[in-house]
């Protein structure tokens, strides 16, 4: 996507050929900043600290990893322990654990003197791929939004509601949810996005504000609970999310609060739509309360905020009651009856297991 006129992905090769580049998105909004990770160590610690994150990018950051420990030792002991170390920085993203696999399995039969070459050909393969399958996710989207568009008066906007960050920043480009929002609106057509700002990381009001505002989308940020009064009365169209693991079933584990939008959606009759690449589909897990593990994360996060003030310097500022215990749990699990479509790069599919094995056969098949 464009950065003030230039061309970015979120994470790339510098010019040396083997340092990798990534926008850190702890500084956001208020800094555009890139990093360089020049070891395993550092790529694991930019998933772990979330100088990047969103399904997808984090498993394309893994595979760089993976390269970058390839570079230092090409051993098969080596290869096991980066894979070890970079799936244990984040639990509940499946993309970690599949695009880790698929280093493993490939470069297991490389010749060690051939591996850390290969293994930077694989990462780049996994960004290219990912690009690919967002720009599909972003056809199939665009449609339901075109189909809306002509639901309205000349010059009124489809109302697209989103949670967290689905965008161009949580893959290596275009996104997954907003992948639909941007093809509609670089095609003429008339969009709106209610952006939650996503307590606790605000990953809403931080991220998804951020490059909408860039990329020239009309937007309006809002507090996480006014979604539901929006739908009730008629102002959100749609609701479109991404997701960092999916079931076989059609349950869909998202940011903490997405069941909750689920639920007033289906509550006004709102369409509720997941976007999602293939390689965030878990085959080997049927329930998705029950089997996705959820991430606890730092209490610091919800009893702390940064933010800038009326100078100009950024203060983090404590926002909780002293001694009181905070919980925060980063994901919660929408079941799949609550789930109007699956957005995918094959098409829009029903949540159910028939339609996402009938669209992934080979998947399916690997899994089993």
């Amino acid at each position: 996507m464009n950065v003030d006129g230039k061309r970015y992905r979120t994470i790339w090769l510098a010019e040396d050929g083997v340092t990798v580049e990534i926008i850190d998105q702890t500084k956001f909004p208020f800094a555009f900043e890139t990093v360089q990770l020049r070891t395993m160590a550092q790529a694991a610690h930019a998933i772990r600290v979330m100088q990047v994150r969103g399904a997808p990018l984090i498993g394309a950051t893994a595979a760089y990893g993976v390269a970058l420990a390839m570079r230092e030792d090409p051993s098969d002991i080596s290869l096991l322990a980066a894979c070890t170390v970079l799936l244990e920085t984040r639990p509940t993203a499946v993309n970690l654990n599949w695009a880790l696999d698929r280093c493993r399995r490939s470069l297991i039969k490389v010749p060690s003197q051939n591996r850390a070459e290969a293994a930077y050909a694989l990462a780049n393969e996994i960004c290219d791929e990912d690009i690919a399958i967002n720009l599909s996710i972003g056809m199939h989207g665009m449609a339901l939004i075109a189909a809306l568009a002509q639901t309205k008066r000349t010059g009124e906007p489809v109302n697209i509601l989103t949670h967290c960050n689905a965008g161009w920043l949580a893959t290596v480009d275009w996104g997954t949810a907003t992948a639909p929002i941007y093809m509609a609106h670089d095609g003429g057509i008339p969009v709106h996005v209610w952006v939650d700002e996503t307590r606790p990381r605000n990953q809403g009001a931080f991220l998804t504000a951020w490059e909408l505002g860039h990329h020239g989308v009309p937007h309006t940020v809002i507090a996480d609970n006014a979604g539901g009064h929006l739908m009730q009365h008629g102002e959100v169209d749609i609701v479109i999310t991404g997701t960092d693991r999916t079931t076989a079933t059609g349950d869909v584990c998202n940011k903490i609060g997405t069941y909750l939008k689920a639920l007033a959606a289906k509550d006004n009759n709102v369409p509720f739509y997941v976007a999602l690449p293939s390689p965030t589909i878990d085959f080997s897990l049927s329930d998705g309360v029950r089997d996705i593990p959820i991430e606890e994360r730092n209490g610091d996060e919800v009893s702390w905020i940064t933010g800038r003030t009326a100078t100009g310097a950024l203060e983090t500022v404590q926002i909780v009651a002293e001694g009181s215990e905070v919980g925060n749990p980063a994901f919660d699990v929408t079941p799949a009856h609550l789930v109007t479509g699956l957005i995918t790069e094959r098409g829009v599919l029903d949540a159910n297991r028939q339609a996402i094995a009938h669209a992934f056969p080979e998947r399916v098949k690997k899994s089993a």
